[in-house]
């Protein structure tokens, strides 16, 4: 365990409005010679969805139920039917409804990004040195990851592209 106070003191801080200061494998790679090997296995396999591992059985309840919640604002917005989450939670209602109103994709992802982190943050609450602490990280570092994915730029671009796409077909008419 003392090496545990060793690993996750030298673990750069993660926000949700910040950069990967490291790669997930390179998080793996300061693991391997620290934690058990169940423990670094879960980790290797670790994916936002995963449902072992310390923390991560309470996480995917969290993660699971803002992803139904979306799933369903997004279904009615499109008057579509979907069915209402059982447990329907105010706060995760509310910021999907925010990130759903958001005036870009983009956007929309930093509002459910941010949640996600408080999230993260609650789980880990006050243990300091433990596994909890670490997979907390790790999913943090995870969510970094799929954020990294997004590039307004290139979004752009392609919403031009497929926009005149589009505009050509509509003129072909």
């Amino acid at each position: 365990m003392a090496a545990y106070y060793y690993l996750v003191s030298s673990l750069p801080e993660l926000r949700s409005d910040g950069e990967m200061p490291l790669s997930y494998q390179e998080f793996l790679d300061l693991c391997v010679s620290t934690v058990s090997e169940d423990k670094y296995r879960l980790l290797k396999d670790l994916t936002l969805s995963s449902t072992d591992g310390p923390l991560v059985k309470e996480w995917n309840r969290v993660y699971g139920s803002l992803t139904k919640e979306l799933n369903y604002q997004r279904s009615m917005k499109l008057g579509k039917s979907y069915p209402a989450p059982a447990n329907k939670d105010f706060m995760t209602a509310q910021v999907v409804s925010s990130a759903l109103a958001a005036k870009d994709p983009l956007e929309a992802e930093k509002i459910m990004l941010d949640y996600e982190f408080q999230q993260l943050d609650e789980l880990v609450g006050l243990h300091m040195f433990d596994d909890h602490v670490l997979f907390g990280y790790a999913m943090k570092l995870k969510l970094l990851e799929r954020q990294g994915c997004f590039d307004h730029d290139k979004g752009s671009s392609e919403f031009r592209q497929l926009l005149s796409e589009v505009q050509q077909r509509v003129y072909n008419l």
